[in-house]
């Protein structure tokens, strides 16, 4: 999201870019540095869930676009924090739509996931592929997909909705796995890794998802879903292996095995989320950034920024394995 605020601020001078954030534990303001001080952005501090606050905000703001990327998205937190998962991304969509539409805002982008589709070996998903989601995490986000919808269906209210593949980049908290394998490596601390590491992952960069952002803004039509995804796919193990090499310059399987641990799986790991995005080629968008270009300046951008969070190392800890909802059992 913020390279999204970043590009709109600096291409679109003539627009009040808002940047509404509650400060969560993965958030740092200093991805906004390069337009902090300009006189079309504006940071506001503040949650999705506090339905006056959002109310107020709409009345004093004269708000006429929203895209909405907030949201708690660690899946194997998901497991732990299933109510806080659905609270934030179910209620604060349903709260955020409902003061958007009273509003009269002319677009509401609400951003998704691939993850909402369950996983496939070989199955493509198009935007009519039933959801069928196997965590919390996409659980929350296929049901705040239904309360968007129902606003288009009861009052043709114009929101769009996004899934896209997962993302990689800068400004990432390094909980999530390219950061986190990065920022290990570059600590000389090993690759943690889920089960057999044979799931397989696509692979934005964080540019291309900005251009994808920006087509929908213009193109995406009101009451349509759009896959934002790439053909390039590998697995966790290969992305360690990857990862290994271009940090630590080996390429001999024994010292890979070094930078390596397995550990028991999570409860539920999806093996691939293969998506086909004709419909966002068909508006003019495709992905450009090759792989090897947007994880070398991944890796150059984390030796330099892994502190901009105050609590990053935490992020690196290997997480808990947990029995499914283990919040929900009785005493």
């Amino acid at each position: 999201a913020s390279h999204v605020v970043v590009s709109l601020v600096k291409n679109y001078p003539n627009y009040l870019i808002i940047n509404l954030d509650k400060l969560d534990y993965c958030a740092s303001l200093k991805n906004l540095e390069t337009v902090s001080g300009k006189e079309n952005y504006k940071f506001i501090q503040g949650d999705i869930c506090d339905p006056d606050f959002i109310k107020q905000l709409f009345e004093t703001e004269k708000i006429d676009i929203v895209l909405h990327f907030a949201a708690q998205t660690h899946v194997d937190l998901s497991f732990w924090h299933a109510l806080e998962f659905t609270y934030v991304n179910v209620y604060g969509t349903n709260v955020l739509v409902a003061a958007a539409h009273e509003a009269n805002v002319e677009k509401f982008v609400y951003v998704s996931t691939d993850e909402v589709y369950g996983g496939s070996t070989d199955e493509e998903f198009d935007e009519s592929s039933p959801k069928r989601p196997t965590n919390p995490y996409a659980s929350s986000k296929a049901a705040a997909e239904c309360f968007v919808q129902s606003y288009w269906e009861r009052y043709q209210f114009p929101a769009v909705i996004t899934r896209s593949s997962n993302v990689y980049g800068p400004h990432q908290y390094p909980e999530k796995v390219i950061p986190k394998f990065i920022s290990l490596l570059q600590q000389n601390r090993k690759c943690c890794i889920h089960g057999s590491g044979l799931q397989r992952r696509n692979f934005l960069y964080a540019t291309d998802v900005v251009e994808a952002f920006l087509t929908v803004l213009k193109e995406g039509k009101p009451g349509e879903i759009y896959n934002i995804g790439t053909n390039f796919e590998m697995s966790i193990a290969q992305l360690a292996k990857e990862l290994i090499h271009l940090i630590k310059k080996t390429s001999s399987e024994s010292e890979m095995e070094h930078w390596v641990d397995y550990v028991k799986d999570r409860p539920t790991n999806d093996l691939r989320y293969p998506m086909n995005s004709e419909k966002m080629h068909n508006l003019g968008w495709r992905p450009k950034v090759p792989w090897k270009e947007g994880i070398k300046k991944t890796i150059e951008w984390y030796k330099e920024n892994f502190h901009n969070w105050k609590n990053a190392e935490k992020a690196l800890e290997p997480f808990p394995v947990t029995e499914p909802f283990a919040q929900l059992s009785g005493p």
